[in-house]
């Protein structure tokens, strides 16, 4: 394929994105309106649902706009996927897994649940209908919502991923249990943990089973440096670095060279669907060298460091039990990276089963793992007792 014809096709993606996000932010719009008056603002509460097409097994599914908390602690819009297996219920209604999903992107149209693609990108998903499993799957906030995406905060992305079991059980009633597991993938896995971090004092009503992982962000002042200088590194520190400076209105300038600004809004404002649209962000990518900033670590600078420490996860209360699976080739989140979290975990008492994925990079971790995950969680819902590999 050419030149020209991957950028013929990326730009007849980008108008078809664009087309279809245009109508979803009328219908959103509209869904706000209709719902502000008076409006139930608890999170988890449901402002629309429309049934979506397309899903496996016979499931039903469902696009969803349901309330969440905010950095402020205000309630606002997140919209999300629901999924439900055919058939009735089991007594007592079925476990939820929340599903986290990895990075898509910064900007609204970048929603998962917009994507062609969803039903494909959500890994382990046939395996969770088969098993009886609801899927609630987030966007997070701003992805599917006219608002700023806050890429890698945790508090932002865990509550959303906790409301979406909530607003599955708003939407399926008795159907959807109060008992719920947690399965994601890269920046899905740094949204998991902070779920798990949360989940006790943002949702006493909810029972965590446990939390699946797979090459999760956890420690971001690495992260941010130790990959900079490769493709996938500068695209993550390039829409950090955009998020936040609208988020927390922390300034580029002393980090960020001026040359550079304009290639990190483009960046920006390029979804990731797939391995395609990765090769599609590389001309912008090769502009960001590591020359692209202007310090040689984020966080010797303020209030960058505290935000890289605010936002990297903790060890979990050692009651929930972890499946942490990492590709050993994985170029991003580094396999070294992620040992030293769950030694943490280890040494905080948790019981953590630990998968080393040989000659496995970021992008297919979750996929090819996806098998065990859901065996994990399986057994967490049957109640046995989880195994453990902390020495």
């Amino acid at each position: 394929m050419t030149a020209f014809h991957r950028a013929l096709i990326s730009s007849i993606q980008h108008l078809a994105e664009t087309f279809r996000w245009s109508f979803i932010v009328a219908l959103t719009a509209a869904a706000l309106a209709a719902s502000s008056a008076g409006a139930d603002d608890t999170p988890g509460s449901l402002i629309s649902f429309e049934p979506m097409q397309g899903a496996p097994d016979g499931a039903s599914a469902y696009r969803v706009i349901y309330r969440s908390r905010g950095l402020s602690g205000a309630s606002i819009p997140v919209s999300g996927v629901i999924i439900a297996p055919a058939g009735a219920a089991p007594s007592g209604g079925r476990p939820v897994v929340a599903w986290a999903h990895p990075t898509t992107g910064v900007v609204p149209r970048c929603a998962p649940s917009l994507s062609f693609k969803f039903f494909e990108s959500v890994q382990g998903l046939n395996a969770l209908l088969q098993r009886g499993y609801v899927v609630a799957a987030t966007d997070y906030p701003g992805l599917g919502t006219p608002e700023v995406h806050p890429y890698l905060v945790g508090v932002s992305e865990g509550r959303a991923v906790i409301d979406s079991v909530r607003a599955a059980q708003n939407l399926l009633g008795p159907d959807a249990s109060n008992t719920f597991a947690v399965w994601g993938h890269s920046q899905g896995g740094h949204a998991a943990l902070f779920a798990g971090l949360l989940a006790h004092d943002y949702a006493p009503e909810l029972n965590l089973s446990g939390i699946a992982v797979a090459a999760p962000a956890t420690d971001l002042r690495v992260l941010m440096n130790d990959d900079l200088g490769s493709a996938a590194g500068n695209n993550i520190t390039a829409m950090t670095l955009w998020s936040w400076s609208r988020i927390y209105h922390a300034p580029l300038t002393p980090v960020v060279l001026p040359q550079a600004v304009p290639v990190i809004d483009q960046l920006a404002d390029d979804c990731i669907e797939g391995w395609f649209d990765v090769l599609t962000r590389r001309g912008p990518t090769q502009a960001l060298e590591k020359a692209f900033l202007s310090v040689d670590d984020i966080a010797d600078l303020e209030p960058w460091n505290r935000l890289l420490k605010e936002n990297s996860p903790g060890p979990l209360p050692p009651g929930i039990p972890v499946f942490v699976v990492q590709g050993m080739s994985d170029k991003l989140v580094r396999p070294s990276v992620t040992t030293a979290y769950v030694n943490g975990l280890c040494q905080r008492g948790s019981k953590v089963r630990y998968e080393g994925l040989p000659d496995v990079g970021h992008l297919f971790s979750a996929r090819d793992a996806a098998g065990d995950a859901v065996a994990w969680i399986s057994a967490r819902f049957r109640g046995e007792p989880p195994p453990n590999d902390c020495q």
